[in-house]
């Protein structure tokens, strides 16, 4: 792996992580040498390593208790904190001067900036009127709302009563919200009358009243205000139930560590959409660590990360707010009016951490997108990716095109843990292709088939002992039946990601893809990532998609490519492309069908849907296709006569 960026001498020196290294000696007398010694102590002392992570920190709560970790041996079932009381919202208002808490701007030009005290004073009233109208800790409260500050605003007052907070973006359809918020029966639902996208105002109030009257135990509708006055039938809007309020000191009620925050949602592409209960003292501990340390969070930063509410990267961006950070929010289509939207917004507000997903990285790069031209980027210190593997060819576009001499952490984790397995190093080395470090306090290892843990070989990415936000369960999940299956059927007591992965020479690690979507041609396992890495080497291919289709008793590979318009895969591109995948990966990755498609359906969140593509070629019934962002695209891989045979 070529190294592309290594960090200086002044930026190890002034990182969080190397202050933190030094508490750890201070306290407990421990010299880390390196990350690596780090880690190790991190999951071999995990009592005096959260205890550190929660002062370090500056976790604010009404009473922490002695106990550190209870049912340590259990997994899942570990007790982390067991005796703390603490309020979520309170440890994200920290402060209440005129500085810049949240930062937006919409892709209609719209901009807007809430100031500590303003964000205070919003979730004071807002607070108030749930209050009135009879909102108390364990109700849930949903949104259906675009990427705007006053979806902060509505969460911290959610969050502050002890309320249990759930939302999904406004261009789902009626029945994907109503296969996700009527499962949980929200007293109160906040909602916008409509959204921006790619030019387009798009109304929502008649999909918006439809769900309030579905879900019956919804007693009040909220409307925010955002293409017209909020008139949406039957809902009260919040700048009305706000005035009713003056604001003043907030009551944040004390509640326990595992108290429920947040539930959010799987992607629902093999059935309904499994409902994941999330803790507010581990969501917020994570958090914490993960932004501070791997992030390298200081106060007065500016994180943006390019996020919809229905994804776990906007609970992600709403705690950097707990280290004092500023929010930048935006909502509208990445690539309106072009691809530099969102690096003109992060130059022109000096935004410090910025976060984009890696198939946008493959996007822009595809578009002839070339920041770097444009946009000095300076304020920024660090880059993220996410969402899907970045392959190599991304680490280079970024270094050439986007910013040189910049740490790039491409990171890994998920909604199921509403964190990172895998994070940033800000005071190690980036090598191509390559995810920088296991996260602090997370004992994450590869497996190989039989259960042992390896080193330089492909295998399931696993972790092997607790941490504070495993999900505290799955809503309605009678004896933990179903949480257990997701995570736990494959390796006993062991927690099974469902990524298929490689541990590196560096201590890094190597992506190839959901293991669940990995192909078998002839008993070989294939991570998906490998092909797609050749084949998007073409510029004549925008992206592609594989699946393995049964066939006479075995699997073959099949290969969906998007090319650039007006291109047709002609015998000669199609060679070209075999011969790169064989030489690039191996003769085995080779497809043994490829198939022209001018779209590939995909989820909410950006990532490609193989499996509902796979049981489409099956002619099997998808389960849940209100999950797809773009379900039409599914018929273009129906019955293709390419593949009969």
């Amino acid at each position: 792996m070529t190294e592309l960026w290594r960090a200086s001498a002044a930026d190890i020196e002034r990182a969080n992580l190397t202050r933190f290294i030094k508490e750890v000696a201070n306290r407990h007398g421990t010299a880390c040498e390196d990350y690596a010694s780090l880690h190790r102590w991190s999951i071999q002392e995990p009592e005096k390593f959260w205890s550190l992570v929660w002062d370090f920190t500056g976790v604010i709560c009404e009473e922490r208790g002695q106990v550190i970790i209870a049912d340590k041996a259990l997994m899942p079932g570990t007790r982390f904190f067991p005796d703390a009381r603490l309020n979520f919202a309170r440890n994200l208002l920290r402060r209440r001067d005129d500085t810049d808490a949240i930062i937006y701007r919409g892709e209609n030009g719209d901009e807007a900036r809430v100031s500590w005290r303003g964000l205070h004073e919003a979730v004071s009233t807002t607070a108030a009127a749930l209050r009135a109208r009879g909102v108390k800790a364990g109700d849930r409260v949903g949104a259906i709302t675009p990427n705007i500050p006053e979806v902060i605003t509505a969460m911290l007052a959610s969050a502050s009563i002890g309320a249990i907070w759930s939302s999904c973006s406004p261009d789902f359809g009626l029945q994907g919200i109503l296969d996700r918020l009527e499962q949980i029966s929200p007293k109160v639902l906040f909602a916008v009358d409509g959204y921006h996208y790619n030019g387009h105002a798009i109304d929502v109030r008649d999909k918006i009243a439809d769900v309030a009257k579905a879900i019956p135990s919804v007693e009040t509708l909220i409307s925010i205000p955002f293409l017209g006055d909020g008139d949406i039938e039957g809902a009260v809007p919040l700048p009305q139930i706000q005035s009713e309020h003056t604001a003043g000191e907030i009551e944040f009620e004390s509640l326990p560590f595992n108290h429920p925050l947040y539930i959010l949602f799987s992607s629902g592409t093999t059935g309904k959409p499994k409902c994941i209960v999330h803790g507010a003292g581990g969501t917020l501990l994570q958090h914490l660590k993960e932004q501070q340390l791997h992030i390298d969070l200081v106060p007065g930063d500016r994180f943006f990360y390019f996020t919809t509410c229905g994804w776990m990267m906007w609970n992600y961006v709403a705690s950097v707010l707990a280290s004092e950070a500023t929010a930048m929010l935006y909502d509208g289509s990445p690539f309106h009016p072009d691809g530099y939207t969102l690096f003109d917004y992060a130059d022109a507000e000096g935004c410090t951490q910025y976060g984009m997903s890696a198939k946008f990285i493959q996007a822009i790069e595809k578009y002839g997108v070339v920041p770097i031209e444009r946009y000095p980027l300076d304020a920024v210190r660090l880059l993220l990716s996410t969402g899907s593997v970045l392959p190599p060819e991304g680490f280079d576009y970024v270094y050439e095109h986007a910013k040189k001499g910049v740490c790039l952490s491409s990171i890994t984790g998920g909604t199921d843990l509403i964190g990172c397995f895998i994070a940033g190093d800000p005071t190690g080395i980036v090598y191509r292709g390559e995810l920088q470090v296991p996260a602090l306090g997370m004992a994450v290892e590869v497996f190989n088939d039989a259960g042992a843990s390896v080193a330089g070989e492909k295998g399931e990415l696993v972790c092997t002992r607790s941490f504070p936000s495993m999900p505290l369960e799955f809503w309605h999940d009678d004896g933990d039946r179903r949480y257990r299956a997701a995570y736990f059927e494959r390796f006993p007591d062991v927690w099974t990601q469902g990524d298929y992965a490689e541990v590196t020479a560096h201590g890094g690690f190597i992506l190839y893809g959901r293991s669940d979507a990995t192909l078998n041609p002839g008993g070989v396992r294939i991570g998906t990532a490998e092909i797609y890495r050749q084949a998007e080497l073409f510029e004549e291919v925008v992206e592609c998609v594989a699946i393995g289709q049964e066939w006479q008793g075995d699997t073959r590979v099949v290969l969906f490519v998007v090319l650039q318009p007006g291109l047709d895969l002609d015998e000669a591109l199609a060679a070209r492309l075999r011969e790169q995948i064989k030489t690039g990966a191996s003769p085995r990755h080779v497809p043994a069908r490829m198939v022209q498609v001018t779209d590939i359906p995909r989820t909410r969140s950006g990532k490609l849907t193989e499996l509902a593509i796979r049981d489409v070629i099956h002619g099997r019934k998808i389960k849940n296709i209100e999950a797809i962002a773009n379900p039409e695209a599914l018929e273009q891989f129906r019955a293709r006569p390419e593949i009969a045979h």
